[in-house]
């Protein structure tokens, strides 16, 4: 009896991380459509400066980081950029494919996979959803608010704080809209995409120029002085004052600022999502249009809060208003129209890839099979669009904006931190034959467990030995054993990170001011992370070449995900409830149903279900 339980224990585990192969990636994989590198360049950008631009500048600005936010981008550019060297590398290792799930699957495992690619859903449903939020505040702007008030007059929500005050449903109607354009055919919303990007960068432009022009270096000197006259004259409600200056509420105002204005450099992925790899420069492609997007971050937020005092923003509408504050009272109906081609192109730029992963998770049996059926010769995943694209709707109607951003970037930061976690220990692991028509008999019967596994127990040498082998290793090569190592010594570093960054996140005066407990810790923790990190450094590395490897390896990739876990321990106790809850329904789905209907569970060959209308 034991003997059996023990079996389909072992059995049930190997699911787990069974890994799909390489040889079953289709050309069809997503939308089928092929971009030039200037297109590209232009997907990226216009995803990446959407309301992340818009509308989460001016909130950061006035409620937590002040001028500061400057340095805020900084700090999240810098986690996006860290994170993207390592997703270039995980993205080399799989050919024709260039989407972290399906790149999870090959390289990680089933369950791994099914992870990043539910929290990857989430990320794209939330920014559509922010997005749809923030195009119906900058189109009342322009109107004088009246949508607002007569949605808080009609259909005000008594439900929790995390809801919105209203039940917005012309957000709804803008986001179906949206879905029914990109169901009716790729070609048809991809011209609209160019023309709404090209205004955006032109009235992007035109506000980093004027702004500079109308800027006053005093409003990053600000005095209390400053906000009791601002008290006096403005009627409407005013941001904190803080301590004044350039970095009004401190560092940990710069840090949770850095971990919100995170969902601004999400984007970056829509790049890989939409091209199926056949288009070498992209992977270069997806840095310039990070490169580019922070500038253009920078020197926003530099001009918002030179043109107007940081507790004075109108959080909602940020840049319009700022025209109106300095007297360019035209200016504002230009920019105004500028951001709501921005947040259009930004909304079209999320639901591309979102309608691909989904499709192509369904088509794996990890989700529902009908939501990878499609229609008519265009092959539109209308289904996976639609239904997708209905239920960023649903958050968009009921949820606040300043609610779901954190959630956001929680579920993006987790997401990078397993591709940062997959190029470390992977690095490390012996050759591994990605062809599943190509596996030797005995291949076959080791193929659920993927090479260096840390499923596999069984020892290759005694205790003395593995302990001498941590820090003199048997081969200039990985084998086995270094393998396992790596793998335990990376989740180790996991947990003392997570630690080390909750630490730092709650008690960073006490830690920094010599707190004897605290401070103690803190340097425990750093000298045990030091030394497992000298035991991954002597494991020999594969060999095996690459067309991009993240360099200063196993440091970036830890200092990737330290920086990644750090961001995640700002965010408010809501968005992990919230976050936990999105994920309990994932595990569900994937339990009750993907384990069971997965194409790796019963050996079916992948294939797209098409359908022809009548």
């Amino acid at each position: 009896m034991s003997r059996m339980v023990y079996q389909y224990v072992r059995q049930f585990g190997q699911k787990l991380v069974h890994r799909r192969g390489a040889d079953t990636i289709k050309e069809s994989d997503g939308l089928k459509i092929h971009l030039s590198a200037t297109e590209l360049v232009f997907l990226g950008v216009g995803r990446n400066l959407g309301a992340g631009l818009y509308i989460v500048l001016g909130a950061v600005a006035k409620y937590i980081a002040g001028p500061a936010i400057v340095i805020c981008f900084l700090v999240a550019g810098l986690s996006s950029l860290l994170s993207r060297l390592c997703y270039v590398e995980f993205d080399a290792r799989v050919p024709r494919s260039s989407s972290a799930y399906v790149c999870s699957y090959v390289m990680m495992g089933q369950l791994w996979a099914f992870v990043v690619g539910w929290n990857i859903i989430l990320l794209f449903l939330i920014a559509i959803a922010c997005t749809a939020r923030a195009w119906r505040y900058a189109f009342d702007s322009l109107i004088g608010d009246r949508i607002s008030q007569k949605l808080e007059e009609t259909v005000p929500l008594h439900a929790p704080y995390f809801l919105a005050t209203d039940a917005d449903f012309f957000a709804l109607g803008l986001v179906l809209l949206l879905a029914v354009l990109l169901a009716l055919g790729v070609p048809e919303s991809a011209w609209v995409y160019r023309v709404f990007t090209g205004i955006n960068l032109l009235v992007l432009s035109f506000i980093i120029v004027s702004g500079f022009i109308n800027g006053d270096l005093h409003n990053w000197k600000l005095t209390e002085q400053d906000y009791a006259l601002a008290t006096a004259v403005f009627s409407y409600s005013l941001g904190p004052p803080g301590a004044g200056g350039f970095v009004p509420f401190d560092f940990e105002g710069v840090v949770q600022g850095a971990a919100t204005c995170f969902y601004a450099f999400v984007g970056f992925a829509a790049i890989a999502a939409r091209e199926s790899g056949d288009l070498k420069p992209q992977r270069s492609i997806s840095l310039i249009s990070l490169l580019m997007c922070f500038l253009a971050y920078f020197a926003v937020s530099a001009v918002l809060t030179l043109m107007v005092p940081y507790y004075q923003i109108r959080h909602h509408s940020p840049l319009p208003e700022a025209f109106l504050h300095v007297g360019w009272g035209p200016a504002r109906c230009v920019v105004a129209v500028g951001v709501l081609c921005a947040l259009t192109s930004s909304l079209l730029g999320d639901m591309f890839p979102m309608s691909r992963l989904i499709r192509a998770m369904a088509e794996d049996g990890l989700l529902f099979r009908g939501l990878a059926r499609v229609y008519g010769h265009t092959k539109i995943p209308v289904v996976a669009i639609m239904s997708s694209g209905s239920l960023a709707g649903i958050m968009a109607l009921l949820f606040e904006f300043s609610h779901i951003a954190n959630l956001m970037a929680v579920a993006s930061l987790l997401a990078y931190s397993m591709v940062s976690f997959s190029v470390l220990v992977l690095r490390y692991q012996p050759g591994q034959n990605l062809s599943k028509s190509e596996k030797t008999e005995e291949e076959t019967e080791m193929e659920l467990v993927p090479v260096g596994s840390p499923l596999d127990s069984v020892p290759e040498a005694g205790t003395s030995n593995i302990l001498k082998s941590l820090w003199f290793p048997t081969s200039t090569t990985p084998t086995r054993k270094s393998g396992q190592i790596v793998y335990g010594c990376a989740f180790l570093l996991v947990l003392l990170l997570s630690i080390l960054s909750l630490v730092l996140a709650q008690w960073p005066r006490r830690v920094f001011s010599g707190d004897p407990v605290l401070t103690t810790v803190a340097v425990l923790l750093l000298l045990l992370i030091t030394g497992v990190t000298a035991i991954i450094w002597r494991q020999p590395q594969s060999p095996r070449p690459l067309m991009f490897r993240v360099p200063a390896l196993p440091v970036l990739p830890l200092v990737s995900i330290f920086v990644n876990l750090y961001l995640m321990m700002q965010m408010t106790s809501g968005a992990w409830i919230l976050f936990g809850i999105w994920n309990a329904i994932g595990f569900a789905i994937y339990f009750g149903y993907g384990v069971r209907h997965s194409l790796e569970e019963n050996n079916e060959p992948p294939a797209s279900t098409s359908q022809t209308p009548d």
